[in-house]
């Protein structure tokens, strides 16, 4: 590919890829975290003239800054540093969390200055012969991704999961060992930052309000997900159960013969993944599916069995299917499976009472999936709540309340839909974090929540809301909650 250059644009980047004369290039990378330092690094590889930008200067950023430096990146950190768009920018790398509306990048915008996110660079320097499996959704991503990529590996695949989750897609791409298959996870974030990636296949897990801080609105945010099925090859995985994502992939602009498969809860139609009689079963990828269905695993098999975790099962089973693993292979995968911290993960029973933490469910799409999982339940809920309303949940879980114990800076948002639609449910409102250490709160939280509970019941963290009013991420919260329920148990 020829390095022309036109009126000062450099003229081959619309059609960019790994064999293209990088060395060209002034580019901004906008953001030091973990995919910003590993967009850097591989531009610099590539003979790029670098420049990173952030605000933060923490001890993270400096290390990463310092390590950048010493290969002749040029590092600005610190307020101000992003304020403008250093001239001669050929192309902005920005990470995903940087909103449209920031002064570095509106400025690249007004100035025709190409705008990538760390998915769309990875997409350019990949090896065009590793398929991509993508999903997204609003809930449910992370465990999806891990579910698929053991499925992969034990089909014998050299398989990554990268994106969100795993380590950073460009590093992926660019391991020197190269692989077999790359399980995508990618956020609303990053689906909007993207625009050429047309992946083998893709899945949109489930969509509910989120991050409309964010993306403006809950269409934007929509259209950030329905960008994942864009010129997909082979399958457009739908949640059955979600219209939102079936309407996606009618709407999607996918190669000739890419086909749309649903994974549902039921028994499945024909062009489906699904559950019958305790069995997920394949209508979709067998070539009797017209009169027969092949069994892929027990539900048993899935770790927890809670409904909307089978779901991450079927859907992850589905791209699993679209690149050939057999139906062995589906099965070994999710017994290998080990669930990650925080998702509905039993801490101890105490008195009859089980306690669990599913501090991961960060809005209220996840909270009502948690809470569906169980009767009898004392929810823990709160925190930030960017912008999401609670009504329709309360409505849908107040059958299965025994209690509700509320923190953090939003919880009275919480408690005015309580009031409006489970007026019959007692609750309980722990003071918003003040100089307390949160563990001591969080102490308090457990034993308000023990109070309410009877033998038979579950207390669970499902706050429905982010964590960083009171803590560093969701993590920290469910090892407060498990802390503070050890402490209850060895004192019980």
């Amino acid at each position: 590919m020829g390095g022309r250059i036109v009126s000062g644009k450099i003229t081959w980047l619309d059609d960019a890829d790994r064999h293209s004369p990088w060395a060209q290039l002034s580019v901004v990378v906008a953001g030091l975290g973990v995919s910003g330092y590993a967009a850097a690094d591989a531009l610099m590889q590539l003979g790029a003239r670098v420049t990173v930008v952030d605000e933060r200067d923490g001890d993270a950023e400096r290390e990463r800054g310092t390590i950048l430096e010493v290969l002749d990146v040029d590092v600005r950190l610190g307020p101000g540093s992003t304020a403008t768009l250093p001239p001669g920018t050929d192309l902005v790398v920005t990470s995903p969390g940087w909103r449209p509306n920031a002064p570095l990048l509106t400025a690249a915008a007004a100035a025709g200055t190409p705008i990538w996110g760390e998915v769309e660079l990875a997409w350019r320097l990949r090896d065009p012969a590793t398929p991509w499996l993508a999903l997204t959704g609003t809930n449910g991503k992370t465990t999806t991704v891990r579910m698929l990529a053991q499925m992969l590996n034990a089909a014998g695949l050299r398989a990554a999961a990268a994106g969100n989750v795993g380590e950073p897609i460009v590093a992926a791409v660019r391991d020197p060992a190269g692989h077999d298959v790359i399980a995508v996870e990618l956020s609303s974030y990053q689906l909007h930052w993207t625009h050429s990636m047309t992946a083998h296949s893709a899945a949109v897990l489930n969509l509910a309000p989120d991050h409309i801080d964010w993306h403006g609105s809950l269409e934007a945010y929509a259209a950030a997900k329905a960008r994942i099925y864009r010129g997909v090859s082979n399958a457009c995985v739908y949640n059955v159960a979600d219209p939102a994502t079936e309407h996606m992939v009618r709407e999607a602009d996918v190669a000739e013969g890419a086909r749309a498969i649903g994974f549902t809860l039921g028994v499945p139609d024909v062009g489906m993944v699904g559950v019958v009689d305790g069995v997920l079963v394949d209508r979709a990828f067998v070539a009797e599916r017209q009169t027969s269905a092949a069994e892929l695993a027990a539900v048993d098999d899935v770790q927890p069995t809670a409904p909307h975790n089978i779901a991450n099962a079927l859907a992850a089973a589905a791209l699993a299917r679209s690149v050939g693993v057999p139906q062995s292979a589906v099965r070994d995968g999710l017994r290998r499976h080990r669930p990650e911290p925080h998702r509905i993960t039993t801490v101890a029973t105490i008195d009859g009472v089980d306690y669990v933490d599913d501090s991961k469910a960060t809005n209220p799409h996840a909270a009502a999936a948690s809470l569906s999982a169980y009767t009898g339940v004392v929810w823990i809920a709160g925190g930030l709540a960017k912008g999401a309303t609670f009504d329709e949940l309360v409505r849908a879980v107040r059958g299965r309340l025994r209690g509700v114990v509320l923190i953090g800076a939003d919880q009275d948002v919480i408690a005015e839909s309580l009031g409006r639609h489970a007026p019959e449910v007692p609750v309980m409102a722990i003071p918003a974090a003040d100089n307390r250490p949160v563990d001591d709160i969080m102490t308090q939280v457990v034993d308000a929540a023990a109070g309410l509970a009877e033998p038979g019941d579950t207390v669970l963290l499902a706050p429905a809301c982010a964590s960083m009013d009171m803590f560093t991420d969701y993590s920290a919260r469910g090892d407060s909650f498990t802390a503070a329920v050890r402490r209850r148990r060895r004192d019980a």
